[in-house]
């Protein structure tokens, strides 16, 4: 009976295993710095924004356009009060009433009704290129923002870049302290069998102990490191830091060799450039529209209205009634030249700030072009002394591990000390990370050659 209890209960554990195992292992999965990227572009809040942004540029394009229909205005005014007037002319203020006709020798202050309503309409016919200069400027603030969201992409593409080789080292480095580890437990092992046997003395056991709690202690802040990078890319990109693994990480960097890409500067295509040259398009824009801003208006007015008031032709007061309706109906059509005379002066101002503005904004696209292409040099410089080390350090791996099997032979046989070893040791795991600080400091250099030049988007398509 038991037998029977325990298999079925190691039964069902196996079935509760097996139904676990797939999300278990959907939790898991390799990303690619592509799809690390493409995952950033459609979760960081920043790049939403933009494209917020880019929206109401469209949007102001449109309301640009619509600015051009004709102004349609119906108004209409009901009236109650007295008629007293005057021959002459006066100023209009914003508080006084219109008073017409109603011209007598004495004031009366018997009330009386008006009724007035109007139907106005004006349309530009020629405002001498106006028209299109508002909507140039609003494609250009457009053009802004669309490269202002590809500019900002592009700091994306190369900070998860960034953290992406920054983390496979540090798994490099992890796997070079694991194997730092285990070459210390490997010779603690060996002491404590010669020291039970009297071969070695027990203080040899004591440091070698030491020497690998030190190792451990320095696996688990390479292991500590890892995870907060991948907290860093899981802010950039949405994916759970604990579920963030790299594809293609092979265990032993030094069996791959890096290939060497010789990007050109691209100036036309670089994002970090174009935003720079659709700033100084909107200032460049922006002096059309003010040179068309002070220009004449020819402009076509019509009007229709209608007017009823309870005063008569022969100034005779009617009930109040008599004004609520409409007596008289009138019409008018016109074409219409405005402009004002001091145009000039504001003009040439306006022009002036517009000037400097573009003037400012030129600086700043050539200080633009001379930095990057200042960092482009910096990084072939910094190219070719890592290449050269690339091309030694191998050799001096190698030599290390030949050192330190021959000082594990030699402390076997009792010709050396435990110093000596462990000296050998040491260098073997420097020569390890030497590796791979020189392996990743050549990523970098190409990945920041590659964003001063504006070709980041083919670098990141090589590393596979």
């Amino acid at each position: 009976m038991v037998p029977f209890v325990r298999r079925r209960y190691i039964s069902v554990i196996s079935i509760l295993l097996l139904l676990q195992a797939p999300f278990v292992f959907a939790q898991t999965k390799n990303y690619s710095l592509s799809s690390l990227i493409g995952s950033a572009h459609n979760y960081l809040p920043l790049l939403m924004q933009k494209k917020a942004l880019i929206e109401s540029g469209k949007a102001s394009i449109t309301d640009t356009k619509h600015s051009f229909l004709p102004q349609l205005k119906f108004s209409e005014q009901l009236n109650l009060g007295s008629a007293n007037s005057l021959a002459g002319s006066f100023f209009t203020f914003g508080m006084t009433p219109s008073t017409s006709g109603s011209i007598r020798g004495e004031n009366i202050s018997q009330p009386v009704t008006g009724n007035v309503a109007v139907l106005y309409s004006e349309y530009e016919l020629d405002n001498f290129g106006l028209n299109q200069a508002k909507l140039n400027t609003a494609r250009a603030y457009l053009n802004l923002a669309e490269t202002d969201l590809k500019k900002e992409q592009y700091f994306l593409d190369l900070n998860v870049a960034k953290l992406y080789f920054t983390i496979l080292k540090n798994q490099y480095r992890l796997s070079a302290d694991q194997q730092n580890t285990d070459r210390y437990q490997s010779i603690f092992q060996i002491i404590q069998a010669l020291a039970a046997a009297g071969i070695k003395p027990g203080a040899d056991s004591s440091l070698a102990k030491a020497e690998l709690s030190k190792t451990k202690i320095s696996y688990n802040q390479t292991l500590g490191n890892v995870n907060q990078l991948k907290e860093q890319l899981a802010y950039l990109t949405g994916i759970p830091g604990n579920s963030i693994t790299l594809d293609s990480v092979p265990i032993n960097p030094m069996t791959k060799m890096p290939l060497a890409a010789d990007f050109m500067m691209d100036t036309l295509n670089n994002p970090l450039v174009d935003y720079y040259a659709k700033k100084r398009d909107i200032f460049v824009a922006n002096q059309h529209l003010i040179s068309k801003s002070y220009l004449p208006k020819i402009l076509l007015a019509g009007s229709s209205w209608g007017r009823g008031s309870s005063i008569q032709y022969n100034d005779q007061y009617k009930s109040l009634a008599n004004g609520l309706g409409y007596q008289r109906f009138n019409y008018a059509v016109g074409v219409a030249f405005t402009y004002n005379l001091f145009n000039g002066i504001t003009k040439r101002d306006k022009l002036a700030i517009n000037r400097y503005q573009l003037q400012a904004s030129e600086y700043d696209l050539r200080q633009q072009k001379l930095s990057l292409l200042s960092s482009a040099h910096q990084a072939d410089n910094a190219l070719q002394t890592t290449l050269a080390n690339l091309t030694e350090l191998p050799v001096q791996y190698q030599s290390a591990q030949d050192t330190y099997q021959q000082k594990l032979a030699q402390y076997k046989a009792g010709i050396i000390s435990l110093i000596d070893l462990t000296n050998a040791s040491f260098v073997l795991y420097r020569s390890q990370t030497d590796y791979i600080e020189t392996l990743n400091d050549w990523y970098m250099t190409q990945l920041e050659k590659a964003a001063a030049t504006g070709n980041l988007t083919q670098f990141i398509q090589t590393i596979k």
